[in-house]
Order: structure tokens, then sequence, then C-alpha cells
């Protein structure tokens, strides 16, 4: 453990644990972990665990500490990576690194603020089987937005309101998100290539997905559910990657 008690990559590895008994570590206290999120902050640089001769990933108990440090960043103190990698790296080095700051995205709260301070349902309310509808004026309050916006993110399929017509707490996210690219002159209509995008994604997890969902035994849906979970978090990674490599050709970076 270095400065700050946080993790350092100069300890003496040992035998080290796959990815699976990593993931199996960190699931208690970070449900919404992935193998695909480990491996995103591994391409990342924020952890660098060993491998054997055949190639497989051994993480010492450093590295599953690292991870920690990460993901309690991002949860708790809405740190961008770059500032998580500058921490380490000071640690790293053996510098003092700053201290933390909270930094909340632009305009956005927590979503286990309180409900006056515009935050939604904190993360126990969706994990169980009730569902959470909201109306249109509690969309409108939540997300920031007057109707006339609203009805722009509709006519772009950016938000849709379910059979009944509410909304899902998904929908005050991608309002409150798209709300903050039009700070950068993008527009709703600007937007209808992600819903297209989106759609296609969908169309492919559900070619995927749906034989799994149709197995008879008790844990074909459990099966399908995590199926979905990783494949999604495959394809925003994939997403983040392809943007950012187009970015720097742009850039000439």
């Amino acid at each position: 453990m270095t400065a700050a008690g946080q993790p350092g990559r100069s300890e003496a590895r040992r035998d080290g644990l796959s990815i699976g008994a990593v993931l199996a570590q960190l699931r208690g206290d970070f449900p919404d972990v992935t193998i695909s999120k480990i491996r995103f902050l591994e391409a990342e640089g924020l952890v660098l665990p060993g491998r054997t001769a055949s190639g497989y990933r051994q993480f010492a108990a450093a590295d599953v500490e690292r991870l920690r440090f990460v993901l309690s960043a991002q949860r708790d103190h809405y740190l961008p990576l770059k500032v998580i990698k500058e921490q380490l790296d000071a640690a790293d080095s053996g510098a003092e690194p700053a201290a933390i700051t909270p930094r909340l995205p632009r305009k956005l709260v927590p979503l286990d603020a309180p409900a006056e301070n515009g935050g939604l349902p904190g993360p126990s309310d969706f994990e169980t089987d009730r569902e959470v509808r909201l109306t249109q004026e509690e969309l409108l309050a939540q997300a920031g937005i007057d109707a006339a916006t609203l009805a722009e993110l509709q006519q772009y399929g950016l938000v849709r309101p379910g059979a009944a017509g509410f909304f899902d707490p998904d929908a005050v996210h991608v309002a409150r998100t798209v709300k903050a690219m039009t700070e950068f002159g993008i527009e709703p209509r600007h937007l209808r290539a992600f819903r297209a995008a989106a759609d296609r994604e969908v169309g492919l997890l559900e070619q995927i997905v749906t034989p799994v969902y149709r197995h008879r035994d008790t844990g074909a849906k459990a099966r399908a559910d995590e199926v979905v979970r990783e494949l999604a978090a495959l394809t925003v990674t994939l997403h983040t990657l392809l943007v950012k490599a187009g970015i720097r050709g742009v850039t000439g970076g």
C-alpha cells in the first residue's frame, strides 16, 4: 500500500487471481461491475495484472485494491478516469496525491439525492420487481426541461413513454444527457443516429439472447439477463473506443 492508502504497482506479485475470481470479490460492494468493465479499466491503464505463460490474467491483492479504489472514486466521487489515473500515478511515484474532490456531472445530481433536489429513487428501488413509473410532469421536473423539449425528444425517438403513457427513470437520464449536450450546440435532431444505432444493437442482442430465454429450466432467465448485461457493457466499451479513435484521427492526436 502506498501514499494515502492507495494501492500501488510495485508490490511483489504472488500467485494471482483470475478475472472471474476478482469479479466475485468486487461484486459484493459493486453489483454493477462486469468482466468487460475490468477489462476496460485494464485497457485504460488503471490496473495492470500479470500474465501466466499461457496469457491468462493474474491479479494480485494490490490489483484488487486498486480496482476498488477506481470503482469507489467513480461511484462515490463522480471522478473521470483521467483524474483517477492521476491519483494512482501520484501514489505509484510516492508523491502525495491531491485530495479527492467530488465532481458531479454537468448540472446533474446523484441518483440517490433527495427528491426536492431533483434526484431519482436510489439503487434499491431498482433491485425489486416494482416498476417505477413517472408522469410527464414528473419527468419534466426531474430532467429540468420544458414540454417543448420533451416533444422534440419524442419526435426523434430519444424518449419513449410506455403503453400507458408513463416514463421510466431512464427517460430522465436521457433527457438530462441531451440537455447537457445542447450546451455544446448539439440539438435533438442531431441525435437521431444514436437512436437508430441503439435500435440496431437491440435487434442484434435479441437474436443472441432470445434462444436462452426460451429454455425451460429455472435458471434460463438469470443466464439470459447476465448475457444481456455483459453484451450491453461490451457495446458501450466498443462505442467509446471507436469514438476515441475517431476523435484522435480528427485532431491528429
